[in-house]
């Protein structure tokens, strides 16, 4: 899947992203199941308590009692399913953005390895998803719960004053007038953001540095990533009813099931209709959105920086990849002295020297 890197319409990284999705279907399509498998473990849980309470819990128990265990039940679900969701997704999404940008580029991975990549750089995935979830969602509802507050006492006192009904139909007018700018504000934070991910992952940096790098880089194309997630969205509600429809119909041609006597059971097996349909939809719809946003930054860098061309000549080995400096090598301590030791040598012998020759007469054999 390794083609040339060029700047893309919409339509073609659509075409891109089911690319990429036929040819690694079951990779991407794993990744996804985690986050929605742990809110389907969550909810089965929940629902096989709240099953228990009303058949036998609440007959045991009075009416304060009751209130009270289930206010419990409530916030110690809320206080382990909450961390334990938003670590998931985080952690999920980081690996498909891992895996989208290798297969994007050409290179291969699996589940495992997508996860284990990611696993050491975790605790920053999820202050990223953090982050987000503060910058689209806590503040919009913060801020609506503050002014509905005041706008709810101020309410009180104009019914005091006298003014009951014209207090109400303000309240009603400045909730909705508050609500479309929230909102508002919460779809724009959201397009605004979300490159972040893609940029953490890829460029190997942190929170508030993704945050950043997001905003320059989704500035001229929050359009385009609007018409994704409306897309996206219908999609998803069309395979949902697709799932739904036809799986009820058949619960409801099962003799016997219509009966006030099942109705119960009817309950019940409708709502694991919806859960399941729900379960398979989000695995399913999850991964266009990691491919396309992953799409969706290279082609902002493409336009912006050229990363092609820089590809291209990192590729061609005219510049090479940034890489981190190793730390340096301590330096090691001197090598301690050796001992001296004394080697015994023995004096030079005296040489003789030799006696020169004398020269003796050939007649009479004396010396001269």
């Amino acid at each position: 899947m390794n083609e040339p890197l060029r700047p893309s319409s919409l339509g073609e990284i659509l075409d891109r992203t089911a690319q990429l999705y036929r040819a690694r279907f079951f990779v991407f399509l794993g990744i996804s199941v985690l986050p929605t498998g742990v809110i389907l473990a969550l909810a089965c849980v929940a629902g096989l308590v709240a099953a228990w309470w009303n058949a036998s819990g609440a007959h045991t128990v009075s009416s304060a009692a009751g209130y009270v265990l289930v206010g419990i039940f409530a916030i110690a679900l809320a206080l382990v399913a909450l961390p334990i969701f938003l670590a998931v997704t985080a952690l999920a999404n980081a690996a498909m953005n891992h895996a989208v940008s290798l297969v994007n580029l050409g290179g291969k991975t699996t589940i495992r390895d997508a996860y284990k990549s990611i696993w050491r750089r975790g605790w920053r995935y999820i202050g990223l998803y953090l982050l987000q979830a503060l910058l689209v969602g806590v503040i919009p509802v913060v801020v609506w719960i503050a002014l509905l507050f005041l706008a709810t006492g101020a309410t009180a006192l104009a019914q005091k004053a006298g003014l009951g009904t014209i207090a109400s139909a303000s309240l009603g007018a400045s909730v909705f007038l508050v609500l479309i700018p929230l909102v508002g504000y919460a779809i724009w934070m959201l397009l605004r953001l979300s490159l972040a991910f893609p940029a953490s992952v890829v460029e190997q940096m942190g929170a508030w540095r993704a945050v950043k790098r997001s905003f320059a880089l989704s500035q001229g194309t929050k359009g385009r990533i609007l018409l994704l997630y409306l897309l996206v969205a219908a999609l998803g509600w069309l395979l949902s009813m697709g799932f739904t429809i036809p799986l009820t119909i058949l619960l409801f041609m099962i003799p016997g099931m219509s009966n006030q006597q099942n109705a119960q059971a009817a309950g019940v097996a409708m709502l694991l209709i919806i859960y399941g349909a729900s379960f398979a939809v989000q695995s399913l719809i999850k991964p266009i959105y990691g491919i396309a946003l992953v799409l969706f930054y290279y082609d902002q860098r493409i336009r912006k920086e050229g990363f092609d061309i820089e590809l291209l000549m990192q590729q061609a080995g005219m510049v090479q990849r940034k890489i981190s400096p190793e730390p340096e090598a301590a330096p090691q301590p001197p090598p301690a002295p050796r001992e001296a030791t004394v080697v015994e040598v023995e004096p030079p012998q005296a040489v003789e020297s030799p006696q020169p020759a004398q020269l003796t007469s050939e007649a009479t054999g004396e010396p001269l």
